[in-house]
């Protein structure tokens, strides 16, 4: 099993993510400078194939990972029965296979990226998390879907807005709240400003990964939006690029 992040220049291993700036290869110009691999945000599309092209002959990806048209669902697409060459993006947010080669790969620029493995590695997930498709299940469904107890599982939490910088209304926290009153402990209610707080959102990510049963949790500590250099902050830059996380299986 190999998985990495990107970062904004280049596919380096932050353990497991790409970031924002590749220092040979990337094409994206301002306000996208210069690694963004998503087709989405206004990129010249010609830019991004390049991007593709660089990360996987720099990863030596074993073939093309299978993007996905991210919108916040709940939805998670098996790739098992894939073929990359026929492959069109399925609006999803997760993705997982038991298959080796198939690479599994979600994009982000604040919201959490989750890749998930097995402690006999014969399965990989990639999650795309944000605040709605945490608080909608997206986390929950994809692992109940896995072939494997949570106990087994193997999570890594990638680079995300962290709860120093991640304002939000009084409608997120009640969202929270309302479905585990424990959960109003990772909300830090600004004083100034009424109905405003700090979230916690890998706080909030680990505390139902414990409740599912999961015990092997590693979290990058790696805020997007504090590490202007590496990283793509929607929060912080509004028109952005985006980064990459990908996991697969290796014959």
């Amino acid at each position: 099993m190999r998985a990495y992040c990107t970062t904004r220049r280049a596919p380096e291993v932050c353990k497991n993510s790409t970031g924002r700036v590749a220092s040979e290869c990337g094409a994206s110009q301002p306000p996208f400078d210069s690694f963004n691999l998503a087709t989405h945000v206004g990129d010249d599309p010609a830019a991004v194939q390049a991007n593709r092209d660089c990360l996987r002959d720099a990863l030596g990806l074993p073939g093309e990972p299978f993007w996905l048209e991210q919108q916040h669902t709940v939805d998670c697409v098996d790739l098992n029965a894939a073929a990359a060459s026929t492959w069109q993006a399925p609006v999803a947010d997760a993705a997982w296979t038991q298959s080796s080669n198939q690479v599994a790969v979600v994009m982000t620029a604040d919201c959490i990226p989750i890749l998930v493995t097995n402690k006999t590695g014969t399965l990989a997930a990639a999650i795309h998390a944000g605040w709605r498709g945490l608080a909608d299940g997206i986390v929950t469904q994809t692992l109940q879907r896995l072939p494997d107890e949570a106990e087994n599982l193997l999570v890594w939490i990638g680079p995300c807005i962290r709860q120093p910088h991640f304002e939000v209304g009084q409608d997120v926290f009640d969202r929270f709240a309302g479905q585990a009153a424990h959960n109003a402990r990772f909300f830090e209610a600004l004083p100034a400003a009424t109905g405003k707080y700090l979230a916690d959102l890998p706080g909030l990510l680990k505390s139902e990964l414990t409740q599912l049963g999961v015990q092997q949790i590693s979290d990058s500590g790696l805020c997007s939006y504090a590490d202007s250099a590496r990283f793509y902050s929607y929060r912080r830059d509004g028109q952005t690029g985006r980064m990459a996380s990908l996991i697969w299986l290796e014959s």
